[in-house]
């Protein structure tokens, strides 16, 4: 049990470091090389004003594209991995935002019901729900022709939290489903990784349920 607990714990912790380096290098990124490439750009520009031969300029010109084009690139790659979406948001408004985008194509609809506003989580517990929950609706969409998914996330006395979702999808047979086959390990992992209790239920034409719960630490 404490061998597990401390598996958890480093899991957890290997991926806050990840998060952590993720964000270091995107600074460096922008602070660093973007800084350089913008001074650069610079420079090309005033040589090409300056400059009066017409191939000279043209080949210039071609430079200060290209350079233009890789700042943009490391702007977009930076801002990608500053992005620190998951700390500053609450868990409802993440998952609120996956479902909006979801409804938006309008494959199927999503509905997501709560009975808290507010739930103090750090970003593994967060990381992992919203993962989860975006894994569900893939592989529903996907694999199930579901018209419906449901999901609710609740609090009590006993429980941190417990995320349920249902899809009125097709189903499968959970004894013969393949363990890489709807992403079943990797939902199981992420459970695993924050300690929660995890279930998944499917019955061929009736749909599918997902249900985790962490309980709270007496």
């Amino acid at each position: 049990m404490k061998n597990e607990i401390h598996q958890r714990e480093l899991l957890a912790t290997q991926l806050e470091i990840q998060q952590a380096t993720m964000q270091q290098i995107g600074r460096e990124l922008h602070d660093n090389i973007g800084q350089k490439l913008t001074l650069v750009s610079l420079y090309v520009q005033q040589m090409l004003y300056e400059n009066k031969v017409s191939e000279a300029s043209e080949r210039i010109d071609q430079v200060s594209q290209i350079i233009n084009q890789s700042l943009q690139d490391l702007r977009s790659l930076s801002k990608t991995l500053t992005d620190d979406n998951i700390n500053q948001k609450e868990i409802v408004t993440l998952i609120q935002e996956e479902v909006d985008n979801t409804n938006s194509f309008k494959k199927c609809h999503v509905s997501f019901k709560h009975n808290f506003d507010q739930l103090d989580l750090g970003f593994v517990h967060k990381n992992m729900l919203l993962r989860i929950t975006q894994e569900f609706i893939q592989n529903s969409i996907k694999h199930s022709h579901c018209k419906n998914i449901y999901i609710t996330l609740s609090t009590s006395e006993e429980t941190l939290w417990e995320l349920t979702i249902h899809d009125d999808g097709s189903g499968f047979d959970t004894s013969h489903i393949t363990s890489n086959g709807i992403g079943l390990t990797n939902m199981k992992n992420r459970a695993e990784i924050i300690g929660a209790q995890f279930s998944l239920e499917s019955e061929k034409n009736k749909g599918t349920t997902l249900n985790i719960i962490l309980k709270k630490q007496s």
